[in-house]
């Protein structure tokens, strides 16, 4: 089983990082903050004004770990990898299998089937521990029968369409799931680009550090993140890594949200919104955010599909070794990860 590395996040404005022998030195005002052995990483993601030697860089490069910037708030920006790895003959298999009709349609409803199975283990679970939600319990039913129109093959865009559908009855309760701070949290909807509010701030944050590592794991197999079968080609969007994201967002992302919230990790003052009506993390918000997803992704689990223990962190590895092996036809159908 893989291993799982750390993830470097540098987040102080004005950092540069550069290679000192088989290390990574994280520098501010010219003095050394950190030095890490390369052989520790998967990943460094920089946030804000942070800049990188290009030594540095193609030492990344040569060892597998990606290098991603993004803007203070979490928007994606710019990412480095190094030379293409894996089988051009499973690349060749994906793009023949993204350009089939039936397979695509097939595929998108395997990710689509786990998220809203997924989305409706957290309102169950939320319903249980509050004895007479009726209201948790009829969204869960809801996402129930969307599960059953589903349970036949259809074509792509009525899948997308039961997908809105079903995220509508789930975020529609959403707002239930907040047990505490509910004067400074509050979810009407989902918003993006810019997030309107708390909540989608913290959930468009999360949801980008999840692509992230899942994008990473689809190149770690071999397969192309932006070849995707329900999300369709777009220049500069990950296709795969957002399909895959579909059926984990639920488990690690939004869980971890409403853990953030409800365990008062994060306060309101830990938030500020700018003139254009955007609401961003702070620097000690989004620290705090950071820690608890590396710590999400120590917990362990046991696989649905391959029964083992392992940890949060290489689920986004496991379903892309999974959807390789589909691709290849070494499996039967994609199983997708539906958690209990």
């Amino acid at each position: 089983m893989k291993k799982l590395l750390n993830t470097l996040y540098v987040m102080t404005s004005g950092s540069y990082l550069s290679r000192q022998g088989e290390t990574v030195v994280v520098r501010q005002d010219d003095e050394i903050k950190l030095q890490l052995p390369i052989h520790t990483l998967s990943a460094i993601m920089c946030f804000g004004q942070v800049s990188a030697s290009a030594p540095l860089l193609g030492f990344c490069a040569a060892r597998k770990v990606t290098v991603s910037f993004f803007s203070m708030s979490g928007r994606f920006m710019a990412r480095m990898v190094g030379p293409v790895s894996g089988n051009v003959l499973l690349r060749k298999a994906q793009y023949r299998r993204a350009d089939d009709q039936a397979f695509t349609a097939d595929i998108a409803r395997s990710f689509i089937l786990a998220k809203i199975a997924n989305c409706r283990t957290v309102l169950l679970r939320a319903s249980r521990e509050r004895i007479g939600d009726t209201v948790l319990a009829g969204a869960a039913d809801d996402l129930k029968t969307h599960l059953l129109n589903l349970s036949e093959p259809i074509a792509l865009d009525r899948i997308r369409g039961k997908e809105g559908d079903a995220a509508r009855t789930y975020f529609s309760v959403f707002d239930r799931l907040i047990t505490s701070q509910k004067e400074a949290f509050v979810f009407h909807e989902r918003s993006r680009r810019p997030p309107l509010d708390n909540i989608n701030a913290l959930l468009s944050f999360v949801y980008t550090l999840l692509a992230h590592d899942v994008a990473s794991a689809l190149e770690g197999v071999g397969l192309d993140p932006a070849v995707g079968f329900l999300h369709r080609d777009r220049p500069g969007r990950p296709g795969l890594a957002l399909d895959i994201m579909e059926e984990l967002r639920p488990f690690t992302a939004d869980r971890l949200v409403l853990s953030l919230i409800n365990l008062r990790q994060i306060k309101a003052e830990g938030f500020e919104k700018t003139a254009s009506g955007a609401v961003q993390m702070n620097d000690a918000t989004r620290k705090i955010v950071l820690t608890e997803y590396q710590k999400k992704k120590q917990e362990e689990i046991r696989h649905p599909f391959l029964n083992e223990k392992v940890v949060v962190g290489l689920l986004p590895h496991i379903q892309a070794m999974l959807l390789a092996r589909y691709l290849r036809g070494d499996l039967d159908g994609y199983p997708a990860f539906i958690f209990r």
